[in-house]
């Protein structure tokens, strides 16, 4: 009876043996799982980094807008500031239709080599790394839904000759000059359209002669004919100082000068005439 016993001991460990082999050769090592599941995973993450930066990235030149912005500050709101005009949203020329109008306006330069973000006040020693920053940590403050590329109307505005880009020695290719004056006067005619009134006739009218008919080939007509913002010189404000400075030593002067030839004065008076005739005693 104990023999029979211990043969069906041993027949049942061999079956569960068995069967355990069985299913250690059907499952996977965990190592391979593992790694399989750190794939994944890795994948995963680099999908999402990629899809957030698709998400935020703006096909815009912030350069370029900058730029445009630049021209249309000094060379054609001075002039509209004159007729006392308000341009209209609809404009593409409206400050609210820079894209990055708004982050440019955040920019705090407190010196030379420093520069301070106006949402978060974090520092930077140049403007161009306060930009990438605004890239990478304020790239949701832009309103890609309603503003425009300002960028876009560089054609229409010169900016290259604003951003020193372009050499004077650059032929020039008649479809481009055509293409930019067409842009050029379809700016003038939805920013000051003709029917708004004496001002927005002056306007568009002065739009075209700073603008648009620089855009020719003849090489007649030249950008910003009209002029710009009058901006204080340097030299001319040095010069502005000395002479405030000096005005004071040079009325000092001409008191002493003119002291001392009262002094002059007197004393010759004081001197007895040579040779006159004496009282008798």
């Amino acid at each position: 009876m104990k023999e029979v016993t211990a043969i069906a001991s041993i027949l049942l460990l061999i079956s569960l043996f068995h069967q355990e082999i069985s299913h250690a050769s059907s499952t996977p090592p965990l190592t391979g799982r593992n790694q399989g599941f750190e794939g994944s995973a890795a994948t995963r993450t680099l999908k999402q980094e990629q899809e957030q930066e698709q998400a935020h990235e703006v096909h815009c030149s912030r350069e370029r807008s900058k730029a445009a912005w630049e021209v249309i500050e000094e060379y054609l709101m001075p002039f509209v500031e004159r007729e006392d005009y308000k341009i209209s949203s609809g404009c593409r020329l409206h400050p609210d239709n820079d894209l990055f109008r708004d982050q440019e306006q955040h920019k705090i330069h407190l010196d030379v080599n420093e520069w301070r973000c106006g949402y978060c006040k974090k520092s930077f020693r140049a403007e161009k790394f306060l930009d990438q920053h605004f890239d990478n940590r304020h790239y949701n403050l832009l309103n890609v839904s309603r503003s425009k590329c300002l960028a876009d109307l560089c054609g229409a505005l010169h900016c290259d000759i604003m951003m020193k880009t372009k050499s004077p020695k650059t032929k020039c290719n008649p479809a481009a000059a055509a293409r930019n004056r067409h842009l050029c006067e379809s700016l003038a005619d939805s920013c000051f359209p003709v029917n708004h009134g004496p001002s927005a006739g002056i306007l568009h009218d002065f739009f075209l002669r700073q603008f648009c008919d620089a855009h020719t080939c003849s090489g007649k007509r030249k950008p910003f004919s009209k002029g710009g913002k009058k901006q204080t010189s340097v030299f001319y404000l040095a010069i502005s100082i000395l002479t405030l400075m000096l005005l004071p030593i040079f009325y000092l002067l001409v008191f002493l000068h003119q002291s001392e030839m009262r002094k002059k004065t007197q004393e010759l008076k004081r001197i007895p005439k040579v040779g006159g005739k004496t009282k008798p005693s």
